[in-house]
C-alpha cells in the first residue's frame, strides 16, 4: 500500500492520508516525499476547494521517525552537515506547502499528534480533533528545543504566548478536550474526517478567489507588524471581488429570494 492517499469524498473535498499506521504515520521521507508531491499536485487542481489532512490508523503524525526515516531527497555525495541541512529542508517544504497551497487545508487529527506532528497540524488554516487526539511538543522531552518546523512561530498565534510556553517548555499531552478550550482545535467530533470534509464543503460553496484571498489575509495579518501598514490589503482584497463580480450582488438576491447563493466569481 502506498504511503499517502488521496481520496475525493466530494468532487470538490479532497482528503489525504498518511498511511503508515504501523509506525504512526511518522516523518519518514518515504511519506513526506510523497505527502508534499500529492499536496502540491492537489493545490494545482481548480476543482478541488478544500483539502483534509488525517492520519491512518490510531494516530496522525508521530513526529520523526527513529528507526526507519529513509533518505531525503537530494543528498548523494554530500556531506554530513549538507546531510543535515537538506534533510531539515525537505520537511520545512511540507509545511510551506501546507502554507502555501490556494484551498485551505483542514487538519481531521485523529489520534496522536506528536512534535512534527504537531507542526503539520499548526501549519493547516483548520484543526478538528477526535475524542483520542492529543498533542504533544515532544523535542524537549528528547533533549532537543521544542522549536521545530514552525512551533514557535504557529503555536503562539493559534493558542496564546503563555500557553505556548507551558506547551513547549513542559512537554506534556494536550488532550482534545483542552485543545479545544484553548482554541488549538475548532471542534471535536467523534467522526473527524467526516466533519473535516463537511466544514470543506461549507468552504467550497463560497467564492473561490474570495476562499482564497481570505487565507492569504489571515496569514498575512499574522506576520502583519502593524494595524495600520496591514489594513489596506485587506481592503484591496475585498474591492477587488466587489468590483470584478456580480458575488455581491448574486448574495443580495439570494437572500430576497431564500435560497443559497450561486458565486460564479465573474460579472
Amino acid at each position: 500500500m502506498p504511503y499517502v492517499l488521496v481520496d475525493r469524498p466530494d468532487p470538490a473535498v479532497a482528503v489525504v492520508t498518511l498511511n503508515r499506521p504501523e509506525r504512526m504515520n511518522a516523518m519518514a521521507y518515504d511519506v513526506m516525499v510523497p505527502f508534499r508531491e500529492a499536496l502540491a499536485a492537489l493545490g494545482d487542481d481548480n476543482t478541488v476547494r478544500a483539502v483534509v489532512v488525517t492520519g491512518a490508523g490510531s494516530g496522525f503524525c508521530s513526529g520523526a521517525d527513529q528507526e526507519a526515516a529513509g533518505v531525503p531527497p537530494g543528498v548523494a555525495g554530500v556531506t554530513r552537515p549538507t546531510y543535515a541541512l537538506r534533510a531539515m529542508e525537505a520537511l520545512e517544504e511540507v509545511v510551506l506547502t501546507i502554507r502555501r497551497l490556494h484551498q485551505p487545508v483542514i487538519a481531521a487529527v485523529n489520534g496522536a499528534a506528536i512534535g512534527g506532528g504537531l507542526c503539520l497540524a499548526l501549519a493547516c488554516d483548520l484543526r478538528l480533533a477526535a475524542p483520542s487526539a492529543y498533542f504533544r511538543a515532544a523535542g524537549i522531552n528528547n533533549g532537543l528545543t521544542a522549536s521545530e518546523l514552525g512551533l514557535s512561530y504557529l503555536l503562539p498565534r493559534a493558542v496564546g504566548s503563555t500557553r505556548a510556553a507551558d506547551i513547549m517548555l513542559t512537554g506534556r499531552d494536550v488532550g482534545a478536550e483542552e485543545a479545544e478550550r484553548i482554541g488549538l482545535v475548532s471542534s471535536v467530533a467523534a467522526d473527524v474526517v467526516a466533519a473535516a470534509v463537511s466544514t470543506g464543503q461549507r468552504i467550497a460553496g463560497f467564492s473561490q478567489p474570495g476562499v482564497e484571498l481570505t487565507k492569504k489575509s489571515l496569514h498575512a495579518g499574522i506576520a502583519a507588524t502593524s494595524l495600520e501598514t496591514y489594513l489596506p490589503s485587506e481592503g484591496i482584497g475585498q474591492l477587488y471581488l466587489r468590483l470584478l463580480t456580480s458575488n455581491f450582488e448574486e448574495a443580495t438576491v439570494a437572500r430576497r429570494e431564500g435560497r443559497a447563493p450561486r458565486f460564479t466569481d465573474d460579472r
